[in-house]
């Protein structure tokens, strides 16, 4: 069997995942009253809303408490627990919606995520380039700050 290059094995892979694949970090926002109840933060990795995948009886958190410069989704040396959504509605089930968020070297790490990815087999880690989602926390708190 002919060896194929790494470039070659990672585009085979179904959803175009491996295990040493990059993510892509969208963050937005709900507008709030009167469309929602409530602010919402919505997660996105790789086009795919993590909060709703993970748990459709979650709603995410409010952005001013996940976004903010030194909130729970700055990476730090030290691994980190952080509570990204809650029930809208209490339901039997868990209540809340966690991540585990640690930093090495260049790369952020969400692991602890249990969410079917493109090809509806499950996501448990994502990992992100640590300029783009530094970038993309910031520019999703700068919009919340800006607002409509």
């Amino acid at each position: 069997m002919p060896r194929r290059s790494p470039r070659e094995v990672r585009a085979a892979v179904p959803g175009g995942q491996s295990d040493g694949a990059v993510s892509t970090l969208l963050i937005n926002a709900c507008p709030g009253p009167p469309a929602c109840t409530a602010v919402h933060t919505y997660l996105f990795v790789d086009g795919l809303d993590v909060i709703t995948r993970s748990d459709s009886r979650m709603a995410g958190l409010d952005p001013r408490r996940l976004l903010r410069p030194g909130g729970p989704l700055y990476p730090t040396d030290m691994p980190c627990t952080v509570d990204v959504a809650t029930q809208e509605h209490p339901e039997p089930g868990p209540d809340r919606l966690t991540i585990l968020v640690r930093l090495r070297g260049e790369t952020v790490t969400w692991s602890d995520l249990m969410y079917p990815g493109p090809d509806d087999g499950p996501i448990e880690e994502v990992r992100f380039r640590l300029k783009q989602y530094l970038s993309e926390v910031e520019r999703a708190f700068a919009a919340l700050q800006d607002g409509p």
